[in-house]
């Protein structure tokens, strides 16, 4: 029985697989477990790193250094991939306030934080191992642990140890101040919902709807001509004059007084659409196909490499084909096409035309379900050792070499991958269970490792004082959310599902969004979590290193 004792006890690459394969497991398990229709998630893993450490097992440090460091990367590189494309389209409009309260939640929980470290005159780096832990935000904690080697030169236990000891308590306190601010701020969920109702059409992206030309100034214009004077971006689809056959429009089709024509447009821009040409007359889309004859539309899937990054003006497909383009479908989000749009990988293109054109068109495009499970690993580990030569690039020295670190550098260039991945023909597409799958094994990687690594002091910690740090974590928790939250209220007239779905996203914290839905019985707080969630989830990393780099 000496094989079994070395790899459980000894120091071989084998028993530190099996060691962490066991710790992933025991806290996957353990993860299920769910108090008061809550769960801690993959947290767990940290736990029961910690515990396995407790009871004397020991993982060389050298390669658990490495799980950490390459756990953490595959986990933010896979996430800011997947956010990368929603990064800056996020910024626009109304999202634009939402982020400033998400960033006024961040700025008030560093000044709590940098305040009970003056008063108790606790490490510094052990409060912001707190505040990542009441945030419920990983890799804040890895980037706190990276800057802080950066600076002491060595590892300090005390921040995956408060991280441990806070995250669950952030998870209840934030989910406390939900509450609190319903019975504050004497919320009428009643109410509360037909303001939902009232603004869910400005929620898609995509309105679809048919009017009759009325506007007897444009009669005998052309639609390219229309397009120029409307000067607002969207599509006519479909043109019937005199309740004949729909054919396909195109830049040169003239419409006339009495004509009907099918409209996409974004929601906001359909009121000025309408007072511009006619009346909308209630015909939906698929009543038009009385009206088509041979027209047909069918949604197609970008498959082919080589129209990755290609313009839609490159491709001319309305001139060749004799189609019309009526939408594009990106991340579950309608979008209304335009000439200089770039295509990606996974694009699904709505088309109207004839079979036969409809059937060149998906030639051209690829259409073949079969290579979108195909993985593209090289744009990863691209983006990866770029990010990796990114993180570990000094930035300043004041007095130590400020750096991006294995968390900020890899995210970074994974969401400008993602968004403009395409102007240099790399295909960022990978399946939602693909990315998924690789952020739980980059998480999990990491939260074992930083278990193991916590050695045997997690229950001496929390003997010897670090019950303190539950109360630091309250506070760093409890203070921004009630304040923000009753000034969104205030000052902006927020509904409060909107309300808990920007705290629960300026916390990054997935349980506080599942609570919020289980509120609202709508999708108005996971709109407004993902609005600020790419933003606060990069924020975070660069404001726990920053009070590292700058305030030690």
């Amino acid at each position: 029985m000496e094989f079994l004792t070395d790899i459980f006890f000894g120091s071989s690459t084998a028993h530190a697989i099996m060691i962490l394969a066991l710790v992933i497991t025991i806290g996957m398990a353990l993860a299920k477990v769910r108090v008061c229709g809550l769960s801690l998630g993959s947290t767990w893993v940290l736990f029961a790193g910690i515990l396995v450490a407790e009871l004397g097992i020991r993982v060389d440090d050298a390669i658990l250094g490495f799980a950490r460091d390459f756990g953490l990367i595959l986990f933010v590189f896979s996430l800011g991939l997947q956010i990368g494309p929603g990064f800056f389209s996020s910024l626009r409009q109304g999202g634009i306030r939402l982020m400033w309260l998400s960033l006024l939640v961040m700025i008030l929980g560093g000044i709590v934080t940098y305040v009970i470290h003056l008063i108790s005159d606790t490490p510094l780096q052990t409060l912001v191992g707190i505040m990542d832990g009441a945030t419920a935000n990983t890799p804040a904690m890895g980037a706190t642990q990276q800057a802080y080697m950066d600076c002491a030169g060595t590892d300090d236990a005390s921040i995956p140890l408060s991280f441990a000891i806070s995250y669950p308590f952030g998870i209840v306190v934030t989910i406390i101040a939900f509450i609190l601010l319903r019975y504050i701020l004497r919320i009428d969920f009643g109410k509360e919902t037909e303001a939902y109702n009232a603004l869910r059409s400005e929620n898609t992206m995509a309105a679809k709807y048919s009017i009759e030309i009325k506007n007897e100034q444009l009669s005998g214009q052309t639609v390219g001509y229309i397009r120029k004077l409307i000067a607002r971006p969207f599509v006519i689809s479909r043109i019937s004059h005199d309740n004949q056959e729909a054919f396909i429009a195109d830049e040169s089709s003239p419409l006339f007084c009495g004509d009907k024509i099918f409209v996409v447009s974004s929601h906001e821009d359909k009121p000025a659409i309408l007072a511009f040409l006619g009346s909308e007359i209630q015909m939906l889309e698929n009543e038009w196909g009385k009206f088509s004859g041979a027209l047909v539309s069918r949604r197609i899937v970008i498959t082919r490499p080589e129209i990755n990054g290609k313009r839609f003006s490159d491709l001319r497909l309305r001139t060749k084909y004799g189609i019309n383009i009526t939408r594009i479908s990106r991340a579950g989000i309608d979008i209304i096409p335009y000439q200089g749009m770039e295509l990606q990988f996974g694009d699904k293109v709505m088309v109207v035309g004839s079979e036969e054109a409809i059937q060149k068109v998906s030639n051209l495009l690829g259409n073949s379900m079969k290579k979108l499970h195909k993985p593209h690993i090289l744009t990863m580990f691209l983006g990866i050792a770029l990010g990796v030569l990114l993180g570990t690039l000094p930035l300043m020295n004041i007095p130590q070499p400020v750096k991006l670190g294995l968390a900020s550098g890899p995210m970074l260039v994974a969401i400008f991958i993602g968004r403009f991945g395409t102007h240099w023909h790399l295909i960022t597409y990978t399946t939602l269970s693909a990315n998924l799958m690789l952020r739980e094994i980059g998480l999990s990687l990491f939260l074992a490792s930083v278990g193991l690594l916590s050695g045997g002091g997690f229950l001496s910690a929390l003997i010897s004082g670090g019950y303190v740090w539950i109360i630091y974590a309250c506070l760093i928790a409890l203070i921004p959310l009630l304040c923000v939250g009753i000034y969104a209220r205030m000052r902006f007239h927020m509904d409060y599902y909107t309300i808990l779905g920007t705290l629960s996203g300026s916390m990054t914290n997935p349980i506080a969004l599942d609570y919020s839905n289980q509120q609202a019985s709508s999708d108005m707080p996971s709109i407004s979590y993902a609005t600020v969630y790419p933003l606060v989830m990069f924020l975070r990393v660069v404001i726990a290193q920053s009070m590292i780099l700058f305030l030690m």
